[in-house]
């Protein structure tokens, strides 16, 4: 996550090895996320650039390769006057062997696989949305969609200036371009209070110069929550945030990896989970995750924001910080983490399984 926004490590041997022990086969997210993340046999912390993001990408491409899909890694460079590293993107789509891919419209799922550091593990952002993305991925590698192309983008270094994900938008031709009809950007997709799906802003980005006209259309957004409509029980269905100053009500701004998207003209979706009606520090803008007080100073329930502004610190925010670890998140919230990452496989799957049923696009 970008400014705002306030958006070990072990060897590959015994990644393989312990990690396989003791999550043996599993293509569940929550198995998923261990390997991810744990403290203990997972890969834990992933800051951009280091070799623990590299391990994370070995780790993601193997996973897909032996779910069937062609996995290309997509390697960049990172310059600017604070950073100079190397990382890469992880491109995964199957091949259909009957029908060239180039000739569907395609789909693309994202989720950034490394982590901010300092303290956090990178549970939520974004172990929860890679972990989600992979069982996504194995569900549709059994039974593809027949209209559609869904392709599968694991973001190397969003939490340095997006860097990935624009990495890959400005390296794709006009054509390539063109025939993505979509992308639907899981970032934090588990352990605020609720499930929000969002759009872009309809009011452009800071794009910069280019030469795409810019995308803010709500239809991808639209979709999903008629999906979610269907298939989750109206007490856990993925809802819009309310309207809050400069961001008006389901539009959300450009603090990730669906942001260089929306400004080369593909319509989003975002999925997180936080708390929109929590006072935070910057107001109703879900900045706060949770109102649980383990995660402030001082919750007052009655103004659903802190007890004193001015001498609050943790504003109940999980992302970036020391409680963005799994075994903490888990004391404060138990078996909340596993139900939200169900409910976003069971959702996104569902919409990636026949996409045209919610887009009401032919083609």
């Amino acid at each position: 996550m970008l400014p705002r926004r306030i958006k070990k490590i072990i060897n590959t041997t015994i990644l393989c090895c312990c990690a396989s022990s003791a999550f043996a086969e599993k293509h569940d997210a929550y198995s998923y996320l261990n390997q991810l993340v744990s403290t203990h046999d997972g890969i834990g912390v992933r800051t951009s650039g280091s070799s623990a993001e590299k391990r994370t990408a070995k780790f993601i491409s193997k996973t897909l390769s032996e779910l069937g899909f062609k996995v290309e890694n997509q390697p960049f460079e990172v310059k600017n006057k604070h950073h100079q590293f190397s990382s890469s993107n992880v491109i995964a789509e199957l091949v259909n062997k009957e029908l060239n891919n180039q000739d569907l419209p395609t789909i693309i799922l994202g989720a950034h696989y490394d982590s901010k550091g300092d303290g956090s593990y990178g549970a939520i952002d974004n172990g929860t949305g890679v972990a989600a993305m992979l069982e996504i991925a194995s569900i549709i590698s059994k039974k593809p969609p027949k209209n559609y192309n869904i392709r599968f983008i694991a973001f190397g270094a969003e939490e340095i200036g997006i860097s990935g994900s624009q990495h890959y938008v400005k390296q794709l031709t006009p054509q390539a371009l063109s025939n993505i009809a979509g992308m639907i950007n899981f970032d934090m997709i588990a352990g605020g209070d609720n499930m929000y799906v969002h759009s872009a802003l309809a009011k452009p980005y800071p794009c910069g110069e280019s030469e795409y006209i810019y995308n803010g259309a709500p239809l991808l957004r639209h979709a999903v929550a008629r999906a979610s409509k269907e298939t989750l029980n109206s007490n856990r269905q993925f809802i819009v945030h309310p309207d809050f100053e400069g961001y008006p009500e389901g539009e959300t701004g450009p603090w990730s990896d669906h942001f260089p998207f929306s400004c080369a003209g593909i319509p989003i979706a975002f999925i997180e989970s936080t708390n929109f009606s929590i006072n935070g520090l910057y107001g109703f803008d879900g900045l706060s995750q949770t109102s649980n007080p383990a995660f402030w100073d001082c919750f007052d329930t009655s103004s659903k924001g802190a007890c004193n502004r001015e001498t609050e610190k943790r504003w109940g925010i999980i992302l970036h910080t020391q409680f963005d670890r799994l075994d903490k998140i888990e004391q404060a919230f138990p078996k909340r983490i596993k139900k939200q990452l169900n409910d976003s496989v069971s959702l996104i799957s569902t919409f990636l399984l026949a996409p045209e049923k919610y887009l009401k696009l032919k083609y």
